[in-house]
């Protein structure tokens, strides 16, 4: 899941995919209603890459929240009860069991849940590659290092190793008219 395309725009609601850039700002199209505009360069403007939750011991990227929101809901769009304060936070320390309760808010986990759900809908949001590969066996992980091995060995004994070329030489260059009218040169 790419999230660094994906802005919060400050003062508008949802979020927005870019488009392309001009020379002024950015050109963005709204995820809930696919409206298009032009965003300059003075407006409050994050992407989704960019912004973390606190934690006791340091931040949590948004893509490995999301990532566990995905695990966490098998896929599927999150039913969580948005109006319910309590229900929130205990849903959230589902998730994220050591997020710093102080310094995140209520409405901060609101809108990650509404962002995932929208993402979800608009099928921007995939399993990383890491999270794949937790799901995978351990069978199945030692099935494909032994086929990598063995193809490994298999590619060094079909290619020959390609033969070095010699050195190019380098062309003299002609003199120049001035070296040939020196005095020195006359001598």
């Amino acid at each position: 899941m790419d999230l660094s395309k994906i802005l919060s725009i400050a003062g508008k609601p949802g979020l927005f995919k870019i488009l392309h850039q001009t020379r002024g700002g950015v050109v963005v199209e709204s995820l809930t209603d696919g409206k298009k505009m032009s965003i300059g360069q003075t407006q409050r403007v994050s992407t989704l890459s960019d912004i973390s939750v606190y934690k006791v011991d340091g931040d949590e990227p948004l893509k490995n929240i999301f990532e566990q929101m995905l695990t966490h809901g098998k896929g599927e769009a999150l039913d969580v009860d948005v109006k319910d304060d309590n229900g929130m936070r205990s849903f959230f320390e589902e998730i994220i069991p050591d997020f710093d309760k102080d310094r995140v808010y209520t409405s901060d986990i609101r809108k990650i849940v509404k962002w995932y759900n929208t993402l979800l809908a608009k099928g921007l949001l995939e399993p990383s590659e890491e999270a794949e590969k937790k799901e995978e066996s351990p069978a199945n992980e030692e099935e494909t290092s032994k086929k990598a091995v063995k193809t490994a060995s298999d590619t060094k004994e079909s290619k020959p190793k390609a033969a070095k070329k010699a050195p190019a030489k380098k062309a003299q260059k002609p003199a120049t008219k001035a070296a040939k009218d020196s005095p020195e040169s006359t001598k």
